[in-house]
């Protein structure tokens, strides 16, 4: 993998100047924490897809830090970046880096999280659908009782995207009394340790009363279960999302309900070839306008996530997501393909 920290002599000499299939493109992306897992397999299909148009891939993390985040967008823009992909850390905040490359001219793709800027490009799955995809599978193992919603950051405007998708599925039931939701939390940085903090003073106020839970990715799952284990209630039903090998594991063992699958590698691929497009004034096939729910018109694609249960577990293997040994560790008289 090839990262540049300084502006090359190509860069230079190309100016603004149109590029061809991608040559001479440099596209730095910026993310808000590369601690989690799935960006590892983003950057890796971001990367490939800039090689493949001869473009050069530069990056930063920002380590969870907004202010860092912005240092590290001028950083890039001053290393002399086409286009720009940025994960933000807090879509308010980011707006002075959107700014700072719209001055330079230089396109920005908002991935996976919205960035509410009309200058972006904005590339995510359908995030409203992931969150019902979420309180579909809990709910049809758990249709009453009493309830626990954690949710991701609350900088980050996918936790209400995703909560506002599972809310529109147990409305009804929350209506009638079917389900009581005792408790819901956000997640700061979507750290997994303060999804555990906040289950764990959750079950204690609620004195372990809890019959199942909506956690809106796989970290926070990982949370989540972490505390229900501690007390002997591991495999009421809970919700994930990312498709994470650790993830998939415990739906195979039965102690997460489902994990909805974004495969990363459609996303990464996506954006990279949309930063090269945008970076050489080419259209970009496959998107349209949408408008958020801050009544902001942008250019966006979204891509279809897939519910991965223990009914659908040999999808995730068959597509190379994981490996069986992976998928099936310590697993015993599992679902298939664990059987």
């Amino acid at each position: 993998m090839k990262y540049i920290f300084g502006m090359s002599a190509a860069a230079v000499l190309m100016g603004s100047v149109a590029f061809a299939d991608g040559h001479g493109v440099t596209v730095g992306v910026s993310w808000s924490n590369f601690q989690e897992e799935r960006w590892k397999t983003d950057e890796a299909a971001i990367v490939a897809a800039l090689e493949a148009a001869g473009a050069t891939y530069v990056s930063a993390d920002a380590q969870s830090s907004s202010s860092k985040q912005l240092s590290d967008v001028e950083s890039l823009i001053a290393q002399g970046v086409d286009a720009l992909i940025i994960l933000a850390q807090d879509a308010q905040a980011i707006g002075p880096a959107v700014q700072a490359a719209a001055d330079e001219g230089i396109p920005v793709v908002a991935y996976d999280r919205l960035i509410e800027d009309e200058r972006a490009f904005y590339l995510t799955f359908d995030n409203v659908e992931v969150g019902r995809m979420q309180a579909r599978a809990v709910f049809a193992a758990q249709p009453t009782g009493n309830y626990v919603m954690i949710k991701g950051s609350p900088t980050d405007p996918n936790a209400d995207f995703l909560r506002g998708g599972q809310q529109e599925i147990i409305d009804a039931a929350v209506a009638s009394g079917d389900i009581t939701i005792v408790a819901e939390a956000y997640t700061d940085g979507w750290l997994p340790a303060n999804a555990q903090r906040n289950m764990e003073q959750i079950l204690t106020a609620a004195d372990n009363d809890v019959d199942a839970v909506i956690a809106s990715n796989d970290g926070t799952a990982g949370g989540v279960v972490a505390a229900l284990t501690a007390q002997g209630m591991e495999g009421i039903p809970v919700s994930g999302q990312d498709g994470d090998h650790a993830a998939l594991n415990r739906v195979a063992l039965g102690t997460q309900t489902v994990s909805v699958w974004k495969d990363a590698r459609d996303l990464g691929t996506a954006a990279g070839e949309i930063a090269v497009a945008l970076a050489s004034d080419e259209e970009v096939g496959g998107s349209a306008d949408w408008t958020s729910p801050g009544g902001t018109t942008m250019t966006a694609r979204f891509l279809e996530p897939v519910p991965v249960t223990a009914e659908n577990l040999s999808a995730v293997v068959d597509a190379g997501w994981i490996t069986l040994e992976a998928l099936c560790q310590g697993v015993t008289d599992g679902p298939a393909p664990c059987n």
